[in-house]
């Protein structure tokens, strides 16, 4: 996007409002938008470290954006629903044009054809590998591509979130082996939409449950998935946060990607937040992918690591007595 967008205005016709509010949605972190008045800018981005990046070049961020704006320019990504419910957002809420700008690994040339069913087309601007394109903001065109949430196996979910066609195998395998006694005080990282945190609640001796989220959207929904007064929500990249109380046990599911490439490395990072999170005799439950090599982390994270369970594509760890050196954080609830 960083060629495509100063290319189509200084000589591809795209002409952006001179006064107003410039809303980006969803851009990620490698995204250039040094093309666009930093001033002017709203940077629309729900998943947590990429909001922190923009946040800290200075640019004003929201999770989800409300109200009117200029121009709005979607940073396509790669699932198509949540592409298409951004494309009806930008439509409504811009008083002018609505940029479009994706790799053709993201879909975009499915989406550009999509859209010239429904409006004229102006562009499209083609270089490193993608296309930008650009319309008059026509609402009505676009209205049954809004964001819809779902009700799948029970739960509440919405476009683009992990796993938003249904409960994760993953996930429900490691459920069928949390053992009765968690103790008091859990905590969930990458808790998503939150199916593995329902299933902690099933345990009666749990007075307490932290679920950790990226994912404003799909936390939004844990929200709604939850109504247990134990539950506590925190929008929060989980390789960095900090809780006020060591916690008795940790379940997770680790993501293991950035965008379509595997990124072993963001699961290490949990099993690091993991070992710092946990009591001196604390217990970590983890379920992932069967190839995804995490036993030396793992083991140079606690003391002891056993792997609990599994089938042929995941396998599930059981890990205590993290070597995180202890801080100051209480390890019991505090009445």
């Amino acid at each position: 996007m960083s060629a495509r967008l100063p290319l189509a205005i200084e000589t591809g016709g795209l002409v952006l409002p001179e006064t107003g509010t410039l809303s980006v949605l969803h851009p990620v972190a490698s995204s250039d938008l040094s093309a666009l008045p930093l001033e002017r800018v709203e940077v629309v981005q729900p998943f947590k470290p990429d909001f922190d990046h923009f946040q800290a070049l200075g640019y004003s961020c929201v999770p989800n954006g409300n109200g009117t704006c200029s121009a709005a320019l979607v940073i396509l990504p790669r699932a198509k629903a949540l592409a298409r419910a951004l494309i009806a957002t930008a439509s409504a809420r811009s008083t002018g044009v609505v940029v479009v700008d994706g790799s053709k690994t993201d879909g975009v040339d499915s989406i550009l054809r999509d859209c010239r069913k429904r409006v004229e087309i102006s562009g499209p601007i083609s270089k490193s590998h993608g296309k930008l394109f650009w319309f008059p903001a026509t609402p009505a065109a676009f209205a049954d591509w809004a964001a819809q949430t779902r009700v799948v196996d029970g739960y509440e979910t919405a476009p683009g979130v992990f796993s938003a066609d249904g409960i994760d195998p993953a996930s429900e395998l490691l459920a069928q082996v949390l053992p009765q006694t968690l103790g008091k005080h859990v905590i969930d990282l990458g808790a998503g939409w939150g199916y593995l945190a329902s299933r902690v609640l099933e345990n009666t001796g749990v007075q307490r449950i932290d679920l950790v989220e990226a994912d404003a959207n799909a936390l939004d929904c844990a929200r709604r998935n939850l109504s247990d007064a134990r539950a506590r929500f925190h929008w929060a990249d989980a390789t960095g946060w900090t809780a006020d109380q060591r916690a008795d046990t940790i379940v997770m599911n680790p993501p293991f990607h950035t965008g379509r490439a595997a990124d072993p490395s963001l699961g290490r990072a949990f099993v690091a937040a993991a070992a710092r999170l946990l009591a001196p005799s604390g217990h970590l439950w983890m379920v992932a992918n069967r190839h995804l090599p995490y036993e030396r982390t793992l083991e140079g994270c606690f003391a002891q690591v056993q792997e609990a369970g599994g089938d042929n594509r995941f396998k599930i760890f059981h890990a205590t007595r993290p070597k995180a050196p202890a801080k100051s954080l209480p390890t019991r609830t505090r009445r």
